[in-house]
């Protein structure tokens, strides 16, 4: 496909989306404006940063894909998006800030629980940074979900394609198929790049994206200050203890990290796609109103459809992550006591995690996954009453497994959760005094030895001493 085809009425050469859009829709373009489109979707509206992305989507059409989902067109709108509107390299001082600030949480945290501080180093991130440290969690956790819409849409476009243009386009069936994955990835991009930019940390969307990494970004902690009668020095501070605690969780509960997202994948690969409702979409916009495929998008027509087995494995990741939040949400608070501003930034930031952002909307959007604790005040206050119940070392154990979490019920009702840990331990006791007893772990009398309190009943007499026991046999 050529970059700068001639017009057949003119000389004037056409742009690369008006001639990929000129071929998809067989030549017939009345009507039609390729900018209008494009914003439409989603895509960028700047003609440079267009000129670069229907570039690099003509280089993938032209080689062979990996897979159904171009990860490196993902990678390259990610690091786009992450630098519009600037994205400057982190100063000395913003890393000597930083560096300083995780050190004095990690010393804070220290009364607070019984995790031991981590060895990491405190790192300070430019957006880019957080995409190159992030990317390879977002392939893990979306690759599933990526695929599945990627064919799904590669199908649906191919179905609806008239018989002349399949016979047109002959061997270029490998674009069609790649084609839903180009899609794909870069929405996903583009949502990646938007969170770079409101992130404030490595851990601040609840789950470890970048391993063996305690970091913060100096710009969008300076952004989450903006507006406030509190100094940056707090802001960032508190910030800092939130990170370290994440951290300090996730590093000293090793099963934590895969239990989160492998839930996430589990979710990710029982996605189903409604191809009839896909279908139907394509039938009903119109090719030359942008407005009907932005109705659609909007509408979330590609979206997959949940299950009720998904709707119930979303319940249990919503719960843990809840748990996790609310766990450092608890820390933190009592980490920052000394912090006047304490309590006006734990609520803010309670706030900011339970609504989300424009970006971690978008994401959702994308993927049907939404990353939010929403009961992160009840685990907060089962956590605490956890604490003034058992102490620190008692509440902290609860994480040694994930059959000891509390449970969606739990935090409905956090009394509730001790008396049914008790009940459980009851079960405990008494199945492994049976499994002693199979394996011959209590030891044989001797022979003709009586048990203890034998002497007291005559083995004659009943149990109400009327003689008529059972006697010997």
């Amino acid at each position: 496909m050529s970059s700068n085809p001639s017009n057949n009425d003119d000389d004037t050469p056409k742009d690369p989306l008006s001639e990929m859009l000129e071929r998809l829709m067989g030549g017939n373009m009345q009507g039609m404006d390729p900018q209008e489109i494009a914003k439409a979707a989603g895509l960028p509206s700047d003609p440079q940063a267009m000129a670069m992305m229907m570039q690099q989507v003509q280089a993938m059409f032209s080689a062979q894909s990996e897979g159904p989902v171009n990860w490196t067109l993902a990678h390259d709108q990610a690091r786009r998006a992450a630098s519009a509107g600037g994205d400057p390299s982190v100063s000395s001082t913003q890393q000597r800030e930083v560096d300083e600030a995780l050190r004095l949480a990690e010393m804070w945290l220290d009364p607070v629980t019984d995790f031991p501080a981590t060895a990491l180093l405190g790192k300070a991130w430019s957006h880019a940074e957080w995409v190159e440290a992030t990317m390879p969690t977002w392939k893990r956790l979306t690759e599933p979900v990526a695929t599945s819409i990627a064919l799904a849409l590669s199908n649906a476009i191919t179905e609806q394609m008239p018989e002349e243009m399949k016979t047109m386009m002959g061997g270029a069936a490998s674009m069609l198929q790649n084609m839903g994955g180009a899609m794909f990835g870069m929405q996903l991009g583009q949502a990646v790049g938007a969170l770079s930019r409101d992130v404030v940390s490595s851990t601040d969307i609840g789950i470890p994206l970048a391993e063996n990494s305690m970091a913060l970004l100096p710009a969008n902690v300076a952004a989450f200050g903006e507006g406030l009668d509190i100094s940056d020095y707090d802001v960032r501070l508190f910030l800092a203890v939130r990170e370290a605690a994440h951290v300090r969780l996730f590093t000293q509960v090793p099963w934590l990290t895969g239990h989160l997202l492998g839930a996430i994948e589990s979710y990710a690969r029982g996605i189903h796609i409604d191809m009839s409702k896909i279908e139907e979409v394509a039938r009903d916009i119109d090719p030359s109103n942008p407005e009907s495929l932005q109705s659609a998008l909007s509408e979330g027509v590609f979206m997959p459809e949940r299950t009720p087995a998904q709707e119930a494995a979303l319940a249990r990741l919503e719960t843990t992550l809840a748990l996790v939040e609310g766990w450092v949400d608890e820390l933190t608070a009592a980490a920052t006591a000394k912090l006047e501003s304490s309590g006006a930034l734990r609520e803010m930031v309670r706030r900011r995690r339970a609504t989300g952002g424009p970006a971690e909307n978008a994401f959702a959007s994308l993927v049907g996954l939404e990353l939010r604790p929403r009961r992160l005040r009840d685990a907060a206050v089962l956590w605490e009453q956890l604490r003034q119940e058992r102490g620190i070392a008692g509440r902290d154990a609860i994480w040694q497994h994930p059959d000891l979490l509390p449970t969606p019920e739990d935090l409905d009702d956090p009394a509730g959760f001790a008396r049914r840990q008790l009940a459980e331990s009851d079960d405990a006791d008494v199945d492994a005094a049976l499994a002693k007893l199979l394996d011959g772990g209590f030891e044989e009398r001797p022979s003709g030895e009586e048990p203890a309190g034998a002497d007291e009943q005559d083995p004659e007499e009943g149990p109400d001493g009327s003689g008529e026991g059972s006697g010997p046999r």
